[in-house]
């Protein structure tokens, strides 16, 4: 079927479901931070928007969590029901880094989730906001040893091979292979950024529609910042990631370049747009820059960057595919900036809040960073390819011994189901954001939060304050 083979719908259904699944920790990571944050300024400054907020976003954290952890179950049973030739090769390295996520993070999160979530009123302020930084650190910790088993399969070290098998010599060298703090900084910064987006575009579908007050505008605020420090910043990791990647996937680099060769001396140009033809060995419809090639990769006017045609066919990962999902990114990520800009610009103007064409483009930039973050990880993961270890082991080698059928089979469920379980998670995340956060605004109230009860109007309403509805509600909606 569409000349595809049962190596293909592996590929596939990894694919499928770890796209589902980064969308979780993404926000996860990103929400956990920003409770933290939220915390931290309602203790320091008492103000109850802050108070407010918290609520409103433990819960959207809590169902994200929840279909994070999921789906992030499915990602492990994969490796050894459909890739049992690559944990044969590699599971001495792959295997004890996740063992590591799990002892670490999962054990700090179990321990302290519970009382982020459940603990208004229960316990005392200082020992609900640790809780709370737990878990931020928790979800930081979990993108380590992810990011550092994902970094090894690209820039592979510290190992000997002793009979066809992966054997560790040096653990720090694993851990910190050469492209690991490249990609750990990048993807957690990626992480804040689609949060910020996130929150920033559901403040703006509540200004657009006249629900205006303090909340509200402190959510756009803070995104609208993070935003503004963060996407920038962002780049400038990108950039030397980019180099990072071009010392040690030059292939990677050529692809996503849609580069296929170079002439005498000339400086390498940067293709902004084209079609790269893997049959043909060219970008047709190229939209080139003289120079800005080598001037972005090499910083140098006059350096070659290294071309497809240089590699055998059988090595060049796709380009096509590269190509364009490198330029999604790019184009978000500039976008984000331009947001950022033109935020403080309003804020300057005293028009942040009122401002209904950057309301609609921060409400439309919502899905941005995830959608960037889907299209970074294709390029990475794409990028690499042949290869399921860089340089060691093929992907075509890396396979379990499944049929044609056996494939199609479990991929089609993969779909039902994903879409079904997760496509009403997400449906009632959504709903939780349409509501927007509860206030107190022109009510008089006495909640002191953590280890404080609000003063009863009634001799036994006391267990009716905003955070024991708080903790059942939530309970209800978990």
């Amino acid at each position: 079927m569409f000349g595809l083979e049962a190596l293909d719908l592996a590929r596939i259904q990894f694919a499928f479901t770890i796209s589902f699944h980064i969308l979780f920790p993404a926000i996860t990571i990103g929400l956990a931070s920003y409770l933290a944050v939220l915390e931290g300024l309602w203790l320091k400054t008492h103000n109850d928007t802050y108070r407010d907020l918290y609520h409103f976003w433990s819960k959207i954290f809590a169902v994200n969590f929840g279909m994070g952890v999921v789906s992030g179950l499915v990602m492990a049973y994969q490796f050894g029901t459909n890739w049992s030739r690559f944990s044969d090769f590699a599971g001495s390295v792959t295997g004890p880094l996740l063992t590591y996520e799990v002892l670490t993070a999962f054990f700090l999160e179990a321990g302290f989730l519970g009382v982020m979530l459940f603990g208004w009123n229960k316990v005392g302020r200082k020992l609900h906001f640790f809780s709370t930084v737990m878990v931020a650190i928790g979800t930081l910790i979990s993108t380590f040893w992810i990011l550092a088993s994902n970094s090894w399969m690209q820039t592979p070290q510290g190992f000997e091979i002793v009979n066809g098998q992966v054997i560790p010599t040096d653990w720090l060298a694993i851990i910190f292979n050469p492209s690991f703090p490249y990609r750990l900084m990048h993807m957690a910064t990626a992480a804040f950024v689609a949060t910020a987006f996130f929150v920033g575009s559901s403040a703006a579908w509540h200004l657009l529609r006249g629900k205006d007050n303090p909340a509200i505008r402190t959510m756009l605020s803070m995104a609208m910042w993070m935003a503004l420090i963060v996407a920038p910043i962002q780049a400038v990791i990108g950039d030397f990631h980019g180099l990072n990647t071009l010392k040690h996937q030059p292939a990677k680099i050529a692809a996503i370049e849609g580069h296929w060769e170079n002439h005498g001396n000339e400086a390498t140009p940067l293709i902004l747009f084209g079609w790269p033809d893997m049959k043909e060995e060219k970008t047709k419809y190229a939209v080139e820059i003289p120079y800005l090639g080598s001037l972005i990769l090499t910083h140098s006017l006059d350096k070659q960057v290294p071309a497809l045609k240089e590699f055998p066919p059988e090595d060049r990962p796709n380009s096509t595919i590269v190509f364009w999902s490198f330029r999604i990114m790019v184009g978000l990520g500039f976008l984000m900036i331009f947001t950022g800009l033109w935020s403080l610009w309003l804020r300057k103007r005293d028009t942040l809040y009122t401002s209904r064409p950057f309301l609609y483009l921060a409400l439309w930039m919502g899905p941005s960073g995830l959608i960037a973050i889907l299209a970074g990880w294709f390029t990475t993961e794409i990028g690499r390819q042949p290869w399921v270890v860089y340089g060691l082991m093929r992907t075509a080698d890396a396979s379990s011994n499944h049929s044609f059928m056996q494939m199609s089979i479990t991929l089609i469920m993969f779909v039902v189901v994903y879409f079904a379980l997760f496509g009403a998670g997400l449906g009632y995340m959504m709903r939780l954001v349409r509501k927007g956060p509860k206030t107190d605004e022109g009510k008089e109230t006495n909640d002191g939060g953590p280890g404080q009860k609000r003063t009863p109007a009634r001799p036994l309403s006391a267990a009716d304050d905003d955070g024991a509805e708080h903790d059942r509600s939530l309970t209800k909606e978990i």
